[in-house]
C-alpha cells in the first residue's frame, strides 16, 4: 500500500485539548492520522495510526485492572493529551489520556503502518518478518523509539506529536471489540482500517457490532 508522503509539520499537531473528551470517539477519529516521533539525533520517523481502542473508566468495566498496577490510576487520570505507558506482561503499550483530570480515560495506540524513516524502525526493531514490526501495540513503540522520558509530556511535545490525516469515511474504518478483555469483552470500541496489512492479528474479545458504538 502506497501513501503519500506524511505531513511531519510539529505547527499542525494535535493539542492536548483534543483528548479531553470521549476516549471512544477520540479513538476513532485518530484513525489515519500519523505519530511523529524525533529522534535524539534528529531523526524523524512517522507511522500512521490504522487501529486504536478507547479506554473509559467511568463505564468500562475492563479498567479493574488500573487499581492493581502502581502509579496507573493517577497516570490515567492526569490531564487530557498526556503520553501514557500502561504495562501489560511486562512491556509498554503507548496510551494518550483523555477527559479532564480525575477522569481514568485513554486511547490505546495498537497499530501502526511505517510512513517515514522505516529503515531507522528496523534497526530499533529487528524483525524476521517485515510486517511485525509495528503491527502490534508493544512492537510499535520499540520501532518508534518510544521511551520513558516521554511519560506525562504533552501529546504535541517536540520529540513526540500526532498529526491528523485525511479522514476516512465510515466505510473504510471497522469497528470491533477490544482484544484480549474479560471484563468489558462486548464493548465495540476498536477502530482499524478495514483491509490494512498492518493492522494487529489480535483477535476480538467478543461479536460486536459496527451500530452498537456506545454513547458517552
Amino acid at each position: 500500500m502506497l501513501l503519500d508522503a506524511p505531513d511531519t509539520d510539529h505547527a499542525h499537531a494535535l493539542t492536548p485539548n483534543f483528548f479531553a473528551g470521549d476516549p471512544v470517539k477520540v479513538a476513532r477519529e485518530l484513525i489515519g492520522a500519523a505519530l511523529v516521533r524525533v529522534l535524539p539525533d534528529g531523526t524523524v520517523l512517522a507511522a500512521r495510526i490504522v487501529e486504536t481502542e478507547g479506554y473509559d473508566c467511568p463505564r468500562d468495566p475492563s479498567c479493574h485492572v488500573v487499581a492493581r498496577l502502581p502509579g496507573a490510576a493517577a497516570a490515567m487520570g492526569g490531564e487530557p493529551g498526556r503520553v501514557y505507558f500502561h504495562s501489560a506482561y511486562k512491556q509498554a503499550l503507548l496510551n494518550i489520556t483523555c477527559r479532564p483530570v480525575g477522569v481514568q480515560a485513554s486511547i490505546l495506540i495498537r497499530a501502526v503502518q511505517p510512513l517515514l524513516g522505516e529503515d531507522r524502525m528496523r534497526e530499533l526493531r529487528p524483525v524476521k518478518r517485515p510486517i511485525d514490526l509495528s503491527n502490534g501495540p508493544a512492537k510499535l513503540v520499540t520501532a518508534l523509539g518510544l521511551t520513558g522520558e516521554l511519560k506525562g509530556q504533552p501529546i504535541d511535545g517536540p520529540a513526540f506529536y500526532i498529526v491528523p490525516g485525511e479522514a476516512l469515511p465510515d466505510s473504510e474504518v471497522e469497528i470491533t471489540s477490544r482484544v484480549g478483555l474479560r471484563r468489558g469483552a462486548e464493548l465495540p470500541w476498536r477502530f482499524l482500517i478495514r483491509g490494512n496489512p498492518w493492522v494487529s492479528p489480535g483477535k476480538p474479545s467478543a461479536a460486536a457490532t459496527e451500530t452498537g458504538l456506545s454513547q458517552p
